[in-house]
């Protein structure tokens, strides 16, 4: 039972580590680019856009789809390095430990 007792402590733990992890990915921004910089924009840990910044030189009334092209591909270029960022967070809680997804803590 003693070892019990250890592993319910250890998860208590890493769940008030995730806990703090998940409030932190609301202040991390990171940036996601398309069109070589032509369009860039930040999201937070939360995927919550801050800013979205478009060249001017690419504004063109008549090729609307492009433009809308590198937005999407500039959201997941971000979407992507939140997504890595996160793995990342998530391992340094978990010392790598794989976790299934949907798994909650305290079980």
């Amino acid at each position: 039972m003693k070892n019990l007792g250890k592993m319910m402590k250890q998860a208590q733990e890493m769940q008030s580590r995730m806990a703090e992890m998940h409030i932190e990915l609301e202040k991390v921004e990171l940036t996601g680019t398309a069109g070589g910089g032509l369009v860039s924009l930040r999201l937070n840990g939360k995927f919550k856009m801050s800013n979205l910044t478009i060249d001017p030189s690419i504004l063109n009334a008549d090729d609307i789809e492009m433009l809308e092209d590198l937005i999407t591909a500039a959201f997941n270029d971000a979407k992507i390095k939140v997504d890595e960022y996160s793995q990342s967070e998530m391992a340094k809680i978990t010392g790598g430990m794989s976790l299934p997804d949907g798994f909650k803590m305290p079980f």
